[in-house]
């Protein structure tokens, strides 16, 4: 074995061990050359290019124990990819391990308990799919083809979260395979401690092979609305959608975002391209008791297009697949803030007016409801107080223009600062750059707590590609 400052490389490792590690598991070992290997290093954020030694492509947890051990003993660089959607590219590394779990994207509903077990390589879209059968729904994200682990582990924000709250805070248990290579479960009665951490640091504390979700009663159909104003509007717009939402029932949960009108159907021709303001809501209930509270927010100027209506479920969470494809470039970076001052809109409004890119979009996410009567310190994720959560999500094509690009992106994180509680969301941390800032800044009050079961759990911090937090001394 190595000392611990020597990292296996694809050049030094152990022929005999990998020959062992590709005997013992039932999934695929890729190397570099081998059919697969590319696309299993290929990430959704086209930012990233990195190659692994050894990409260990899981069937289940017995797998992901013989893959946790050999990068353990074989002193390996680990990362875990999922759904390969995090956009600081931590599934992956150079030379090391990865334990690729896209194999196993089971999901299992019980619709006499409403509750969901996801393998830890689903996606949103599995997890929506099994459970619309039963007219029921996880609290996930709002793409698709976003992986089940990757948001949930660092909160999971979505369409219903001010009703339902967060992916955590939907989560029943999990089983998890940590650094000694052991199988647990985690929940509110076992192993209390690593299901307090899994919910908002997960990826610090191992592999997580199942996730077991208490689902609600949602669609088929939900009442959205999704309306286009001009730019020249966003300012007023964004104020008054401000002031409705302030009021507006908790079934009631809704984003801003400064964008372009997509060049493709269903965007009418003659709008595409043109910079707008887009008021995204979602009611969590009937649609005939959600048409009248999402109204108003049609009628807070002129309409470039309205959209709004009752969409099927299914087809609400997979209708931003299309605009955020794979390979894109991406940098996106968040703040929290507790409220939205005018001086914030006008200096929001005033950057979405030179967004580098048409792609690129400024959000604003409207919290509070569910997701924020959970205590502060009740579970690993922190700033549940703020009320918004500004994201400049910066996405080019041209590699050429990736300079200028993150430089506009981190401009406008800086200048995001001075409005933020000092919070953000950690699945949009840029490439998290900072590092130790970085994480602070995100668990807040928690990352002492954290950091103690770090050294519980990990205390070598073998799962370190990730929003690392170090192990108490």
């Amino acid at each position: 074995m190595r000392s611990s400052g020597e990292l296996a490389t694809e050049m030094t490792l152990d022929s005999e061990a990998v020959q062992g590690l590709v005997d013992g598991v039932r999934g695929a070992v890729l190397r570099p050359g081998d059919q697969g290997y590319d696309d299993g290093r290929t990430l959704w954020n086209g930012l990233i290019d990195r190659r692994p030694a050894l990409i260990v492509q899981c069937t289940g947890a017995a797998d992901v124990v013989d893959a946790v051990n050999f990068a353990r003993d074989q002193n390996m660089l680990l990362s875990i990819k999922a759904g390969g959607h995090n956009v600081a590219g931590n599934a992956v590394n150079d030379d090391g391990l990865v334990i690729d779990l896209s194999q196993m994207r089971g999901v299992h509903v019980d619709p006499s308990t409403q509750t969901v077990r996801a393998e830890g390589g689903a996606l949103w879209g599995d997890c929506d799919r099994e459970t619309q059968l039963f007219g029921l729904a996880v609290p996930g994200g709002v793409v698709s083809t976003t992986g089940v682990a990757g948001l949930t582990l660092h909160g999971g924000v979505g369409h219903v979260r001010r009703k339902h709250g967060l992916s955590i805070d939907n989560l029943v248990s999990v089983d998890i395979v940590t650094a000694d290579g052991q199988l647990r479960r985690a929940s509110a009665t076992e192993n209390e401690d690593l299901f307090w951490a899994v919910r908002g640091a997960g990826s610090n504390f191992g592999v997580v092979t199942s996730f077991e979700f208490q689902a609600h009663p949602i669609g088929p159909m939900v009442m959205v609305g999704a309306v286009f104003y001009p730019l020249e509007d966003g300012r007023v717009v964004l104020a008054d959608w401000r002031d409705y939402m302030a009021s507006a029932p908790e079934e009631l949960s809704s984003i801003a975002f400064f964008w372009n009108v997509p060049a493709h159907e269903p965007f009418p021709p003659e709008h595409h391209g043109k910079p707008v303001l887009i008021l995204a809501a979602v009611y969590s209930g009937s649609v005939e008791d959600g048409e009248p509270v999402v109204q108003p927010l049609r009628e807070l100027a002129q309409p470039l297009i309205d959209l709004s209506g009752p969409w099927p479920w299914l087809g609400l969470q997979s209708g931003f697949d299309a605009l955020f494809p794979k390979g894109d470039l991406r940098y996106w970076k968040s703040r929290a803030l507790a409220d939205l001052p005018e001086e914030a809109i006008d200096e929001i409004a005033g950057w979405a007016a030179r967004r580098p890119t048409p792609l690129t979009d400024i959000t604003i996410w409207h919290h509070g409801g569910a997701m924020s009567r959970i205590g502060e310190t009740d579970t690993a994720y922190a700033g549940r107080g703020a009320h918004f959560l500004v994201t400049g999500e910066v996405s080019w094509t041209d590699p050429a223009q990736s300079e200028e690009a993150i430089a506009w992106g981190r401009e406008f994180w800086d200048a995001m600062g001075r409005h933020s509680t000092g919070g953000l969301y950690l699945n949009f941390p840029g490439l998290g750059e900072e590092k130790e800032e970085l994480v602070k800044a995100g668990y807040g009050v928690n990352y002492e707590r954290l950091a103690a079961l770090k050294a519980k759990y990990d205390p070598t911090n073998l799962f370190r590609m990730n929003l690392n937090i170090t192990p108490a001394n």
